[in-house]
């Protein structure tokens, strides 16, 4: 099921806009997620490279490593200002998103660390048992005093060990 909204303005150059679509836990609805966000994301007018692979990363993990049988997980897309703030939502409470240290030759295990990039802030906040939601934030105009995007440095990093 797919929802958008908008809300009424509240001001005459302020208003909150919202996508939202729930997809299987697949390399499918990983690639869905990213179809559906970039079109979203155009029809709106909005900037795409760095939206469209975190969205990318996001749903990938949660198809990966969130995987449960018959449960899916759920994209949403906020414009609110000027930020734009993607969550996926999946059944994996208990598995809690970290960085991993990954070999220089791995095909895998960087998808936090392109998001902590890409992401101006992300993090994660638990929902009702047994989910969890992982989000990260877009700043639409660069700040004067920040012109170009990254994040806080908050990454948490898995221990070697």
């Amino acid at each position: 099921m797919i929802q958008e909204t908008a809300a009424p303005e509240a001001q005459s150059d302020y208003h909150i806009r919202n996508f939202s679509v729930q997809l299987s836990p697949t390399p499918r609805g990983a690639r869905l997620a990213r179809l559906l966000a970039t079109e979203q994301l155009r029809a709106w007018e909005l900037p795409l490279d760095s939206a469209r692979q975190v969205v990318a990363e996001l749903a990938a993990n949660a198809a990966t490593h969130s995987r449960v049988p018959g449960r899916d997980f759920r994209l949403t897309l906020y414009v609110v200002a000027n930020t734009l703030r993607i969550e996926v939502t999946d059944t994996r409470g208990d598995r809690l998103p970290y960085a991993r240290h990954s070999a220089p030759d791995a095909e895998s295990g960087r998808g936090l660390v392109l998001v902590d990039t890409l992401a101006d802030r992300w993090g994660w906040v638990q929902g009702p048992p047994p989910r969890k939601t992982v989000w990260a934030e877009l700043d639409l105009a660069p700040e004067p005093d920040r012109p170009c995007s990254g994040a806080t440095g908050d990454l948490l990093q898995e221990t070697p060990g």
